[in-house]
């Protein structure tokens, strides 16, 4: 997953991946519950990440359409055990 988010300096990049690991994990599982029951050990997440911060002299627009384009490319290999995010 790829987001593009812009933050006041109060919270670390740390506080801001969690806090978007925990809402879209508890809504999959609300959506979806049966997948609690699919994952070893009942974890849906890994617990590295990657973030990667820009500055003033970063273009938003470049970036947000990298962000945008992102898993065009993809093929569904199983398209029965596929989820969908909101």
């Amino acid at each position: 997953m790829y987001f593009l988010i812009q933050s006041v300096p109060a919270y670390s990049v740390t506080k801001i991946v969690t806090m978007i690991k925990s809402l879209t994990t508890r809504e999959v599982f609300k959506r979806c519950p049966q997948v609690k029951g699919i994952l070893w050990g009942g974890e849906f997440r890994t617990d590295g990440y990657f973030a990667n911060t820009v500055g003033r002299h970063g273009n938003e627009n470049i970036i947000s359409e990298y962000v945008r384009k992102q898993g065009n490319k993809y093929h569904k290999l199983h398209e029965d055990r596929q989820l969908s995010l909101f």
